[in-house]
C-alpha cells in the first residue's frame, strides 16, 4: 500500500537509481504517471518528458481499441482484429489525423513551448502510477522502440503478474514494487488515489523543468 503517487514515486526512485543508467530521460503517461515520475527524474537527476498516447476506437465501438497513436512514432494497430472484421489501417487515416490533433493540444496544455526531449542514444524511463490491462502503456513502449533508444526501462508501483511478464517482451528492464494475486484495481493499493487534474500536470512539470534549468545554471 503507497501513502499517494509521490510516495509511490519516492520508492520506485530508489530502485531506479540503482540500475546505474547512462544519459536516462523519464517518461511519464499523463496524467497519473507525472506525480509518480517527477522523485525519479530527481533521483536520476534527468529531464522529465511525457510519452503521449490516444487510443483509436473501432467504428461504432469506441472502447474497443483498434490501435493507438503514441506521440513521435508510428501507430500501433491490433491487426489481427482488424483483419477479423475485414478492415485495414488505411480506414483509420480520419482517426489517425484526429488523434494527433489531440495529442500536440495536450502537450500544449501541458507542457506550452517547451520542445520534447531527443530520445535518440538515450535510456528512456517510462513511468505510470500503475498497470491494469496494460493496453496504453504496451502502445506506448512500442511506439518508444521506433524512437532509437538505447534502453527501455518500465518502472510502474503496481501491476498485475501476467502483465508484467508480457511487459518484460517488450522492454530491457521492468521494475515493478508489488505484483499482487489477485490484482483488483491499480487503486486499491493506494491510500490516496485521488485523480489528477490538467493544471496539477502543468504545474508538475513546470515545476520540474526549473529544477533542470537551475542543475544546468550551477553546472
Amino acid at each position: 500500500m503507497f501513502e499517494d503517487r509521490k510516495s509511490a514515486g519516492d520508492d520506485l526512485a530508489r530502485q531506479v537509481i540503482d540500475l546505474a543508467l547512462e544519459n536516462p530521460v523519464v517518461l511519464a503517461l499523463p496524467r497519473g504517471g507525472v506525480p509518480v515520475a517527477v522523485p525519479v527524474a530527481r533521483g536520476l537527476n534527468a529531464p522529465l518528458d511525457l510519452i503521449l498516447v490516444r487510443k483509436i476506437g473501432m467504428p461504432g465501438n469506441s472502447e474497443l481499441a483498434a490501435g493507438a497513436v503514441v506521440e513521435g512514432a508510428e501507430p500501433v494497430f491490433n491487426v489481427a482484429l482488424l483483419q477479423s472484421v475485414g478492415l485495414d489501417v488505411g480506414d483509420f487515416d480520419d482517426s489517425l489525423d484526429r488523434k494527433r490533433a489531440e495529442i500536440a493540444a495536450r502537450r500544449q496544455m501541458y507542457l506550452g513551448a517547451r520542445a520534447s526531449v531527443d530520445l535518440a542514444g538515450r535510456c528512456a524511463v517510462v513511468v505510470d502510477d500503475g498497470i491494469a490491462t496494460g493496453a496504453t502503456v504496451r502502445a506506448a513502449l512500442l511506439g518508444l522502440r521506433s524512437r532509437k533508444v538505447a534502453r527501455i526501462i518500465l518502472a510502474v508501483p503496481v501491476a498485475p503478474p501476467d502483465v508484467v511478464d508480457e511487459m518484460r517482451g517488450l522492454v530491457d528492464t521492468v521494475i515493478c514494487l508489488l505484483s499482487p494475486k489477485p490484482f483488483w484495481s491499480v487503486g486499491a493499493h493506494y491510500r490516496d488515489f485521488r485523480q489528477v487534474g490538467d493544471g496539477e500536470v502543468a504545474a508538475l512539470l513546470a515545476e520540474a523543468d526549473r529544477s533542470d534549468t537551475t542543475k544546468d545554471v550551477i553546472t
